[in-house]
């Protein structure tokens, strides 16, 4: 086995540093300035930001995508400064990947240069009213229309960027009654005639919605890898991402951390400061240690995606079940710790209480994360 370090060098240190400063310069008040446009819609100057200051390209250095590790740190960077942002380039990442993974030729020149520059949104579209974690029961049918053509019946739902993406990555069944295996992966234009789809209002203000597929046409040039391979495409696209939403759930405990540190050392009650009081002091400790255990964890998932190495696929799902269950712990103590003034709208922990919840949710909720952990146990 491949002995990995997960102390980030100084040139890494370095890069995440940067990474932050730009966020918070650059990326944060294009977030501040849209705050009352339209709430979860999709903020086209944040992922043009991104495109120019090169944040994009990030995730697609070659053709065969981003390593691991740099997908995590590029996230938690960005996440500790704006959840926002690190959702936009995130979402880019989610949408494209399969089509730099498994694209032709054309289909990587036609989107991917669009992409990178910020000037192309894009979309992943797995889940289904009705298959949600459990992806490979969809039921968007691919119904055969000529020797190699088909039309898209049915709906996805709880797919970010939709309605407003310029193009998705559309899982359908090409095989009736073949669970897994008689899935393909469609490149979807948002132009094509038959679509449709409809915002969802939801506790964060994600760009996120339904997509209706009312005989939407696509031919053998619309497919992603191979016919009824779809299932493949989308495990490879998961197993990549999974450890980096950890990352992202990493970068939302240490904001919420950080905040917490300096208002125990300033808050003075009963006597002296909040740090000062066992019961803080316990907590702010055990925040830290869970925090850097997380961290560990998805740093130590994505080395081993990178090294090429077995049981990637338990190891993606302990880091993100572990780093995103400790998120969530940590931004509630940080809210018990700081009482009410953590309860206004507007105060970051408001915010962060807010965005903490989804990602225990999509791309495979915790307890699906268990039972893949479970499964790998006995291979």
């Amino acid at each position: 086995m491949v002995q990995h370090s997960f102390a980030l060098n100084r040139e890494q240190r370095e890069w995440c540093a940067m990474v932050r400063t730009l966020t918070a310069r650059r990326l944060r008040p294009l977030v501040e300035s849209a705050a009352g446009a339209k709430p979860g819609g999709v903020n086209r100057p944040l992922v043009a930001a991104l495109g120019e200051l090169g944040l994009l390209a990030r995730l697609f250095p070659s053709a065969g995508g981003v390593r691991a590790v740099d997908l995590c740190l590029l996230r938690e960077s960005i996440a500790q400064e704006s959840t926002e942002a690190e959702t936009a380039l995130a979402l880019q990442g989610l949408g494209a990947y399969p089509i730099a993974r498994e694209g032709t030729a054309a289909q990587r020149a036609r989107w991917l240069p669009d992409v990178v520059a910020g000037r192309a949104v894009a979309a992943f579209a797995l889940s289904e009213p009705d298959a949600g974690s459990d992806a490979a029961a969809l039921r968007l049918r691919a119904v055969p229309a000529g020797p190699s053509d088909w039309t898209l019946h049915g709906e996805k739902k709880w797919i970010s960027n939709a309605p407003e993406a310029d193009f998705y990555t559309v899982f359908a069944r090409t095989r009736p009654d073949a669970g897994a295996h008689g899935i393909t992966a469609f490149l979807v234009p948002a132009d094509r005639p038959g679509l449709g789809g409809r915002p969802l209002r939801m506790v964060a203000a994600h760009p996120i919605g339904t997509l209706t597929f009312d005989g939407v046409p696509v031919g053998p040039d619309d497919v992603l890898g191979e016919v009824d391979g779809g299932f493949r495409v989308a495990l490879r696209t998961l197993d990549l991402f999974r450890p980096s939403v950890g990352a992202l759930a990493v970068g939302m405990a240490r904001a919420a951390l950080r905040a917490t540190l300096v208002h125990a050392g300033e808050r003075h009650a009963f006597g002296g400061p909040l740090k000062d009081l066992q019961a803080v002091s316990h907590q702010l400790a055990e925040m830290a240690t869970r925090t850097e255990a997380a961290s560990l964890l998805v740093h130590a998932a994505a080395a081993a995606y990178d090294a090429g190495e077995p049981g990637v696929a338990g190891r993606s799902a302990m880091a993100k079940l572990y780093a995103t269950e400790t998120a969530q712990y940590v931004v509630d103590t940080a809210v018990q710790i700081h009482g009410a003034c953590a309860l206004e709208q507007g105060h970051l922990l408001e915010h962060l209480y807010r965005e903490v919840r989804a990602p225990r949710i999509y791309e495979g909720a915790t307890e699906v994360q268990r039972t893949i952990i479970a499964r790998e146990l006995y291979r």
